[in-house]
């Protein structure tokens, strides 16, 4: 009987250390995704207001991939989250440093916006898709070093879901390693590439 309490307050600690993870991971994917809007600058005064918003269209394509793309890792990593059981500290410092990488997209989605119609589109475009790479990679090393002999899942976890993750991101960090490397060949080539892997991967979350 003493075991069996002392494992379910295990089980209860367990459980409120994961949730106050996910809680502060969703504020932070919260925050970045907020932050997104304050990159478009509003024309101030203009006389020709229809001309001049229309001139802004890099930073409202830039705007919507970056919400999309946040907007899908955070119903991924809840996704995740609904699996996990139990939580170490290599495993927090890699939800910490996936985060960190999440916060940062404001500044590449800000330089992409800036530079997309310039001479200097391909290295924009460079930076803006390389730190997706960088996301991808994370969020793998995440994800496998969690369901790694399935050691921090929940006891009741669907074998199938795990499946489906498992599918879902094991050509992640190739295909955005792909569209970094187009970004070098071709700018609409890389942008499209970009935009595809976000829209697959919404559809792909309903």
């Amino acid at each position: 009987m003493v075991a069996e309490d002392e494992q379910t307050q295990l089980d209860v600690n367990e459980t409120r250390e994961t949730g106050r993870l996910e809680a502060f991971s969703d504020g932070v994917f919260a925050i970045a995704i907020t932050l997104l809007i304050l990159e478009i600058d509003v024309p101030l005064h203009s006389e020709h207001l229809a001309r001049d918003l229309l001139h802004e269209w890099p930073s409202f394509l830039a705007y919507a991939l970056s919400f999309l793309v946040i907007l899908v890792m955070w119903v991924n990593h809840h996704a995740v989250f609904r699996l996990i059981g139990r939580i170490n500290r290599p495993f927090m410092m890699l939800n910490g440093l996936l985060l960190m990488v999440i916060t940062f997209i404001n500044y590449p989605t800000a330089v992409l916006a800036d530079y997309l119609t310039s001479s200097h589109a391909d290295t924009a475009l460079q930076f803006y898709n390389g730190t997706f790479l960088i996301m991808a990679i994370l969020f793998n090393a995440l994800w496998r070093y969690a369901s790694r002999d399935a050691r921090f899942f929940v006891a009741d976890a669907d074998p199938d879901t795990v499946a489906a993750i498992n599918r879902a991101f094991r050509f992640g960090p190739l295909m955005y390693g792909i569209s970094f490397l187009l970004a070098f060949i071709s700018v609409p080539l890389g942008l499209a590439t970009n935009i595809g892997l976000a829209i697959y991967y919404a559809i792909y979350s309903l």
